[in-house]
């Protein structure tokens, strides 16, 4: 059962980078990536590595998402 979680969670991260990386709209892309930091800090915990998790949960979602969103409001966005 536990390495059914493992294959579901590592499709969805595929799913959510190939997603960020289709999207043209950069804003869109970065709550993407952020969504793709969230379920790789729960790949983390399911692997038993909590403290890892904690720390992808706090770096790679939350403070670069907040890099990434401080960047894009310098720069336009494009909208179709």
């Amino acid at each position: 059962m536990e390495g059914l979680a493992h294959v579901g969670l590592s499709a969805i991260m595929v799913w959510l980078a190939l997603m960020a990386v289709r999207f043209r709209d950069l804003l869109i892309s970065v709550v993407t990536l952020a969504g793709l930091g969230l379920v790789l800090s729960l790949e983390f915990y399911l692997l038993r590595a909590p403290d890892v998790a904690i720390a992808e949960a706090a770096i790679g979602a939350g403070l670069t998402t907040a890099i990434y969103l401080i960047a894009l409001r310098g720069s336009r966005r494009e909208e179709e």
